[in-house]
């Protein structure tokens, strides 16, 4: 028998139910266009929601290198530290940089509860805050979602999300208890949302005492952030494993993030809420129930997803469908991501190529 034998037959029963993941080559030709397989493409599956990935002062801030280590072996970079600081001015706290919002959830789930902790987690939550939890040493429990009711008395930390990256809804933070600590992965919201862009809680009023966002998105390059007190900063500094153990953000990149987040203007998010209201508003007249609110724009379809994926291709729009194990088994759906640099005729020809329910 091959080594490799039983990696072989754990694929072939993914592919056995229809599961396989195939990586896609999609060359941008700009903020909201591409070729796929030599055709033009309009994307509508982009989470650079506010079209900086390709601004100008953006990718014209990347300068140096590799950062060589850990900020812990190889040393702080001044870029690091002035993203730190912009980052603290915004959100009126200390802030820690990691490499993804991932690892960032890793360090935040797996450090801050100790042994004999109740950690409750939203039933919705992205997959790396649910790894990070399966790393504490916190007893864990899951509540179904957007139910803070739910949420037993004696929790020690709730861990929610602002905008749920597969919903597109937001919770309501006033119902939330106020003793457990509150973590808010705001990764859809920062940029976005909010007072300057500071995310879903702020814009109620809710300052969380851990918030984690991202640089991927609306601010056009990649990493992520925790923000928090400043004995949680110095706690992840120093227990947090995936940022002792892992390389620092490469000036380049930590410099394009800054200049994201100096670019995410309130100009901007008009654009993008304008752009999600006409998707919206233009889907539910042609009869499609859509859910959530802002600019992720998911449309439940069920098994045909990925056939209305392929059909929607067809006619030159790129909206991957989303299947199990990400949604539900009957939930498969295509998530629209709207983009600030969208026009009125890119939104107009996605609302037509999704005529209407009976069509899919």
């Amino acid at each position: 028998m091959s080594r490799t034998q039983p990696w072989r037959r754990r694929l072939d029963a993914i592919q056995s139910v229809g599961r396989t993941r195939v990586l896609r080559t999609v060359t941008p030709t700009g903020p909201v266009t591409g070729v796929v397989d030599g055709q033009d493409v309009l994307l509508a599956c982009s989470n650079d929601y506010l079209g900086l990935a390709w601004a100008p002062t953006v990718r014209h801030a990347a300068q140096g290198g590799g950062a060589g280590g850990s900020r812990l072996i190889s040393g702080s970079r001044p870029i690091h530290q002035a993203l730190e600081m912009h980052l603290e001015e915004l959100f009126g706290r200390p802030a820690l940089l990691f490499p993804s919002g991932y690892s960032a959830n890793l360090a935040v789930f797996s450090t801050v509860c100790e042994a004999g902790d109740l950690l409750v987690s939203d039933a919705l939550n992205h997959a790396s805050i649910i790894d990070g939890i399966r790393l504490s040493k916190a007893h864990r429990q899951v509540v179904p979602h957007a139910e803070p009711h739910q949420i037993p008395q004696g929790a020690r930390l709730v861990a929610v999300e602002g905008l749920f990256s597969m919903d597109g809804d937001t919770p309501v933070f006033a119902d939330y208890p106020k003793t457990p600590w509150l973590a808010v992965d705001e990764a859809h919201a920062v940029g976005c949302l909010g007072p300057n862009g500071t995310g879903v809680a702020a814009a109620q009023g809710v300052q969380p005492d851990i918030l984690i966002g991202t640089f991927g998105k609306a601010y056009g390059a990649s990493g992520a952030f925790v923000v928090g007190s400043q004995d949680l900063k110095e706690l992840l500094i120093n227990a947090g494993r995936s940022f002792i153990y892992t390389t620092a953000l490469p000036d380049p990149i930590a410099a394009m993030a800054l200049a994201g987040v100096h670019a995410a203007t309130d100009a901007l998010r008009e654009k993008l809420s304008l752009n999600a209201t006409r998707l919206r508003d233009g889907l539910h007249t042609n009869g499609w129930s859509v859910l959530g609110q802002h600019h992720i724009i998911p449309v439940v379809v069920g098994p045909s997803a990925m056939d209305l994926s392929q059909r929607l291709l067809q006619q030159g729009i790129l909206a991957p469908g989303i299947r199990y194990p990400t949604v539900p088994i009957g939930q498969e759906r295509i998530r629209f991501t709207v983009s600030a640099e969208h026009t009125e005729a890119d939104i107009d020809q996605i609302i037509a190529a999704m005529d209407s329910p009976n069509s899919s």
